[in-house]
Protein backbone atom coordinates (compact mmCIF):
# COMPACT_ATOMS: atom_id res chain seq x y z
CA UNK A 1 0.00 0.00 0.00
CA UNK A 2 2.71 2.27 0.95
CA UNK A 3 4.40 1.38 -2.19
CA UNK A 4 1.63 2.60 -4.48
CA UNK A 5 1.26 6.09 -2.83
CA UNK A 6 4.84 6.48 -3.07
CA UNK A 7 4.74 5.71 -6.61
CA UNK A 8 1.58 8.22 -7.18
CA UNK A 9 3.66 11.12 -5.83
CA UNK A 10 7.00 9.73 -6.86
CA UNK A 11 6.15 8.51 -10.01
CA UNK A 12 9.31 6.60 -11.64
CA UNK A 13 9.78 8.26 -15.31
CA UNK A 14 11.02 6.90 -17.96
CA UNK A 15 14.67 8.50 -19.39
CA UNK A 16 13.91 8.18 -23.22
CA UNK A 17 10.60 9.61 -23.18
CA UNK A 18 9.74 10.88 -19.53
CA UNK A 19 6.47 9.19 -19.28
CA UNK A 20 6.00 7.19 -16.28
CA UNK A 21 6.92 3.48 -16.08
CA UNK A 22 4.58 0.70 -15.32
CA UNK A 23 5.43 -1.41 -12.23
CA UNK A 24 6.76 -3.92 -14.29
CA UNK A 25 9.04 -1.49 -15.95
CA UNK A 26 12.80 -0.41 -15.33
CA UNK A 27 14.66 2.92 -16.37
CA UNK A 28 13.15 2.35 -20.17
CA UNK A 29 9.57 2.39 -20.59
CA UNK A 30 8.39 -1.12 -23.24
CA UNK A 31 7.59 1.30 -26.07
CA UNK A 32 10.83 3.01 -26.61
CA UNK A 33 12.43 -0.04 -25.50
CA UNK A 34 10.76 -1.83 -29.04
CA UNK A 35 11.04 1.45 -30.74
CA UNK A 36 15.33 1.99 -30.74
CA UNK A 37 16.43 1.59 -33.73
CA UNK A 38 18.37 -1.79 -33.45
CA UNK A 39 20.87 -2.76 -36.01
CA UNK A 40 20.74 -6.77 -35.62
CA UNK A 41 24.45 -6.90 -36.46
CA UNK A 42 24.99 -9.78 -34.61
CA UNK A 43 23.23 -11.49 -37.00
CA UNK A 44 25.39 -9.74 -40.19
CA UNK A 45 28.69 -10.46 -40.14
CA UNK A 46 29.78 -7.90 -43.17
CA UNK A 47 27.49 -5.28 -41.45
CA UNK A 48 28.41 -1.55 -41.49
CA UNK A 49 30.15 -1.44 -38.36
CA UNK A 50 32.56 -4.07 -39.28
CA UNK A 51 33.75 -2.00 -42.22
CA UNK A 52 34.46 0.91 -40.58
CA UNK A 53 37.67 -1.55 -39.28
CA UNK A 54 38.32 -3.27 -42.24
CA UNK A 55 42.08 -2.35 -43.04
CA UNK A 56 42.50 -0.91 -39.62
CA UNK A 57 42.06 -3.21 -36.81
CA UNK A 58 41.61 -7.30 -37.34
CA UNK A 59 38.68 -8.03 -35.59
CA UNK A 60 35.98 -11.30 -35.20
CA UNK A 61 32.76 -9.72 -35.29
CA UNK A 62 31.58 -5.97 -34.75
CA UNK A 63 28.75 -5.39 -32.78
CA UNK A 64 26.14 -2.36 -32.02
CA UNK A 65 22.94 -2.46 -30.14
CA UNK A 66 21.41 0.70 -31.82
CA UNK A 67 21.97 3.39 -34.25
CA UNK A 68 23.01 6.57 -32.76
CA UNK A 69 20.45 9.18 -33.96
CA UNK A 70 20.80 12.93 -32.20
CA UNK A 71 17.54 13.85 -30.32
CA UNK A 72 16.58 10.33 -30.34
CA UNK A 73 15.60 8.16 -27.02
CA UNK A 74 19.41 6.69 -27.19
CA UNK A 75 21.01 10.07 -26.69
CA UNK A 76 18.95 11.10 -23.94
CA UNK A 77 19.34 6.88 -22.32
CA UNK A 78 23.16 7.87 -22.95
CA UNK A 79 23.47 11.49 -21.70
CA UNK A 80 21.72 9.81 -18.18
CA UNK A 81 24.21 7.52 -17.49
CA UNK A 82 27.32 9.27 -18.73
CA UNK A 83 25.86 12.85 -17.01
CA UNK A 84 23.70 12.14 -14.52
CA UNK A 85 25.51 9.29 -12.53
CA UNK A 86 23.17 6.55 -13.53
CA UNK A 87 24.83 3.77 -13.12
CA UNK A 88 22.28 1.47 -12.53
CA UNK A 89 20.97 2.26 -15.85
CA UNK A 90 24.44 1.61 -17.16
CA UNK A 91 24.47 -2.02 -15.62
CA UNK A 92 20.68 -2.48 -16.83
CA UNK A 93 21.58 -1.43 -20.81
CA UNK A 94 24.18 -3.89 -20.54
CA UNK A 95 22.21 -6.57 -18.91
CA UNK A 96 19.59 -5.68 -21.38
CA UNK A 97 21.73 -5.99 -24.73
CA UNK A 98 23.47 -9.12 -23.43
CA UNK A 99 20.58 -10.71 -23.29
CA UNK A 100 20.02 -10.19 -26.81
CA UNK A 101 24.22 -11.56 -27.51
CA UNK A 102 23.89 -14.49 -25.49
CA UNK A 103 21.19 -15.72 -28.82
CA UNK A 104 23.66 -15.38 -31.00
CA UNK A 105 26.86 -17.61 -32.20
CA UNK A 106 29.04 -15.34 -30.06
CA UNK A 107 31.81 -17.48 -28.65
CA UNK A 108 33.67 -14.94 -26.35
CA UNK A 109 35.75 -15.58 -23.35
CA UNK A 110 35.72 -12.52 -21.65
CA UNK A 111 34.31 -8.79 -22.08
CA UNK A 112 36.40 -5.39 -21.25
CA UNK A 113 35.68 -2.06 -21.51
CA UNK A 114 37.46 1.06 -22.52
CA UNK A 115 38.81 2.68 -19.81
CA UNK A 116 39.37 6.44 -18.36
CA UNK A 117 42.21 7.54 -17.46
CA UNK A 118 42.67 7.28 -13.46
CA UNK A 119 41.96 10.87 -12.67
CA UNK A 120 38.59 11.32 -14.84
CA UNK A 121 37.36 7.71 -13.58
CA UNK A 122 37.96 9.68 -10.09
CA UNK A 123 36.59 12.61 -11.39
CA UNK A 124 33.31 11.11 -12.38
CA UNK A 125 33.15 7.81 -9.92
CA UNK A 126 32.42 4.88 -12.51
CA UNK A 127 33.45 4.49 -16.36
CA UNK A 128 29.79 3.74 -17.68
CA UNK A 129 31.29 1.46 -20.54
CA UNK A 130 32.65 -0.93 -17.57
CA UNK A 131 29.44 -0.79 -16.14
CA UNK A 132 27.98 -1.64 -19.69
CA UNK A 133 30.56 -4.35 -19.98
CA UNK A 134 29.85 -5.95 -17.09
CA UNK A 135 25.73 -6.29 -17.73
CA UNK A 136 26.85 -7.92 -20.76
CA UNK A 137 29.42 -10.45 -19.18
CA UNK A 138 27.16 -11.61 -16.75
CA UNK A 139 24.15 -12.50 -19.39
CA UNK A 140 26.66 -13.93 -21.27
CA UNK A 141 28.43 -15.81 -18.33
CA UNK A 142 32.02 -15.36 -19.66
CA UNK A 143 34.70 -12.44 -17.76
CA UNK A 144 34.22 -9.37 -17.30
CA UNK A 145 38.42 -7.88 -17.48
CA UNK A 146 37.95 -4.45 -17.86
CA UNK A 147 40.17 -3.92 -14.94
CA UNK A 148 42.97 -5.36 -16.54
CA UNK A 149 42.87 -1.97 -19.09
CA UNK A 150 45.05 1.11 -18.32
CA UNK A 151 44.74 4.50 -20.38
CA UNK A 152 48.10 5.97 -19.58
CA UNK A 153 47.10 9.71 -20.82
CA UNK A 154 44.27 11.68 -20.07
CA UNK A 155 43.46 12.38 -23.83
CA UNK A 156 41.56 15.51 -24.85
CA UNK A 157 37.88 15.47 -25.74
CA UNK A 158 37.13 13.97 -29.02
CA UNK A 159 34.00 15.58 -29.99
CA UNK A 160 35.56 18.41 -32.16
CA UNK A 161 38.49 16.12 -33.85
CA UNK A 162 38.58 15.04 -37.30
CA UNK A 163 38.86 11.43 -38.04
CA UNK A 164 42.40 11.45 -38.07
CA UNK A 165 43.24 13.89 -34.96
CA UNK A 166 40.93 11.48 -33.27
CA UNK A 167 43.37 8.34 -34.19
CA UNK A 168 46.61 10.88 -33.38
CA UNK A 169 45.14 11.52 -30.02
CA UNK A 170 44.77 7.90 -28.84
CA UNK A 171 47.42 6.05 -30.42
CA UNK A 172 49.49 5.26 -27.87
CA UNK A 173 47.31 5.85 -24.66
CA UNK A 174 46.13 2.06 -24.10
CA UNK A 175 47.92 -1.06 -22.26
CA UNK A 176 46.95 -3.93 -20.23
CA UNK A 177 47.79 -4.37 -16.77
CA UNK A 178 48.23 -8.51 -17.20
CA UNK A 179 49.12 -9.82 -20.47
CA UNK A 180 47.91 -13.18 -19.31
CA UNK A 181 44.31 -11.97 -18.83
CA UNK A 182 43.82 -11.70 -22.36
CA UNK A 183 46.03 -14.49 -24.03
CA UNK A 184 44.28 -17.84 -26.07
CA UNK A 185 40.69 -15.65 -25.43
CA UNK A 186 38.57 -13.95 -27.37
CA UNK A 187 37.91 -10.51 -26.56
CA UNK A 188 34.44 -8.42 -26.65
CA UNK A 189 35.97 -4.71 -26.20
CA UNK A 190 32.75 -2.48 -25.34
CA UNK A 191 32.46 1.63 -26.06
CA UNK A 192 29.10 3.47 -25.08
CA UNK A 193 29.56 4.96 -28.43
CA UNK A 194 31.41 4.40 -31.92
CA UNK A 195 31.64 7.11 -34.29
CA UNK A 196 34.96 7.22 -36.20
CA UNK A 197 36.17 4.10 -34.41
CA UNK A 198 39.61 5.70 -33.33
CA UNK A 199 39.34 4.80 -29.36
CA UNK A 200 38.27 0.97 -30.30
CA UNK A 201 41.07 0.67 -32.82
CA UNK A 202 44.30 2.30 -30.34
CA UNK A 203 42.57 0.38 -27.47
CA UNK A 204 42.06 -2.73 -29.93
CA UNK A 205 46.06 -2.71 -30.81
CA UNK A 206 46.67 -2.95 -27.34
CA UNK A 207 44.93 -6.08 -27.00
CA UNK A 208 46.00 -7.72 -29.80
CA UNK A 209 49.75 -7.62 -28.69
CA UNK A 210 48.53 -10.08 -26.47
CA UNK A 211 49.58 -14.12 -27.42
CA UNK A 212 46.61 -16.15 -29.48
CA UNK A 213 44.48 -13.56 -28.80
CA UNK A 214 41.11 -12.78 -30.98
CA UNK A 215 39.63 -9.68 -31.11
CA UNK A 216 35.39 -8.52 -31.13
CA UNK A 217 34.07 -4.72 -31.20
CA UNK A 218 31.00 -4.02 -29.87
CA UNK A 219 28.94 -0.26 -28.37
CA UNK A 220 25.55 0.26 -27.08
CA UNK A 221 25.32 2.85 -30.31
CA UNK A 222 26.45 3.22 -33.67
CA UNK A 223 26.71 6.68 -35.43
CA UNK A 224 26.72 5.95 -39.07
CA UNK A 225 27.58 8.36 -41.89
Amino acid sequence: MLGEVFRLFFPKLCVACNCNLLKNESFVCTHCLLHLPQTHFHKSPDNALQKVFWGRLNIESALAFVYFKKGGAMQHVLHEIKYKNNTELALFLGNYYGSILKFGSSNFNAVAAIPLHKNKQRARGYNQSALIAEGIASQLGVEHISHELVRFIATETQTRKSRFERWENVETVFGLKNVTAFENKHVLLIDDVITTGATIEACGNAILKAPGVKLSIGAIAFTSN
